[in-house]
């Protein structure tokens, strides 16, 4: 079997800025959680072609797995897809995770390189901290430790995962009053079932203030898609609203269909209606499931934001049950 060729003409994917850190990145990213290693290797690599070719330029390679935990390879199995698929590290953002836990008398560095090379990389381009659970840590020491890898250049800009908007905003305060850079992008569950954080009020000031907004499980680990039965690990449940999502999925389907177009595409559609969201990040395991996550895009021009927010609003789980001020 031999890679998928991709395709030679594509229509051009929108870019946004991260931040103000003056990279721009595709409107729609591509995950790698739970992808790659339930694929057959050839197609990943017409997978990842496709994508390159179609405008994606962000690739979220993180390993979602605590420090001391069981080893993972995802990003082991993406630095061979971009060998085999023959696409130069310039022709793409990478984009690792830095679990707080790990944090040590040397900072994040040991961590970070011990990531890039098994992604076979000297940089990436966007470090995300996983979520906050330590309460023996200074933010000061985070930022500035992260500053110096900036400084370095292994990294060129950062943010956090599902962190409180008061502790964002501790790190924005923290960075301006040292001068140093701060983080530029928060990456947040946001979905047609979730959207109590990123469209609350607390989160409205970091926005003003340039942070961005990375959307991920917009899909509820393929529930909004339709699989009311994930085969593979879904994430947190915040609010225990799961069983609702679940009892939502038929009229989701309906009203897809009313527009023209597939549950993934109204649940990436959505999310890319949100002013402060970069990018959009999903998983596919399909070469189909790429290309049709592509019309996402123009069926928010075809709609309008407006008028799309609108159908979706009956099927807000988390209003008045999460606490916009986010964990």
């Amino acid at each position: 079997m031999t890679p998928t060729a991709p395709p030679t003409a594509a229509p051009v994917i929108p870019r946004r800025g991260i931040g103000t850190s003056g990279i721009e990145a595709s409107v729609l990213s591509l995950g790698s959680w739970h992808a790659y290693d339930r694929m057959h290797f050839e197609d990943a690599v017409g997978l990842v072609q496709t994508a390159i070719a179609r405008g994606i330029n962000l690739f979220d390679v993180g390993v979602y797995a605590f420090p001391g935990g069981p080893p993972a390879f995802t990003d082991v199995l993406f630095s061979a897809i971009v060998r085999a698929a023959g696409i130069n590290r310039a022709d793409y953002l990478l984009s690792e995770k830095l679990w707080v836990e790990g944090f040590g008398p040397d900072g994040f560095r040991p961590q970070l390189e011990r990531a890039l090379f098994r992604v076979g990389t000297d940089y990436s381009d966007l470090v995300i901290l996983g979520d906050l659970r330590r309460d023996d840590l200074e933010l000061r020491d985070l930022v500035h430790d992260l500053a110096g890898l900036q400084e370095s250049g292994i990294i060129r800009a950062w943010g956090v995962n599902n962190w409180s908007a008061t502790n964002i905003q501790a790190l924005l305060d923290i960075a301006a009053a040292e001068g140093v850079p701060g983080p530029q992008i928060a990456q947040l569950k946001y979905s047609v079932s979730r959207r109590s954080i990123p469209d609350g009020e607390p989160f409205s000031r970091l926005w003003e203030q340039g942070i961005t907004m990375q959307a991920s499980d917009v899909m509820e680990g393929g529930i909004l898609a339709g699989k009311i039965a994930p085969e593979r690990e879904v994430g947190r449940d915040p609010g225990g609203i799961r069983a609702a999502i679940i009892d939502s999925v038929p009229a989701v389907t309906a009203l897809a269909e009313e527009l023209g177009a597939t549950p993934a595409q109204l649940a990436i559609a959505f999310t890319l209606t949100h002013p402060a969201n970069t990018t959009t990040l999903f998983g596919a395991t399909r070469l189909e499931q790429l290309e049709q996550n592509f019309a996402a895009i123009h069926l928010v021009e075809r709609v309008g934001a407006d008028a799309l927010r609108a159908r979706v609003a009956p099927f807000w789980a988390d209003n008045g049950i999460v606490d916009p001020e986010g964990p």
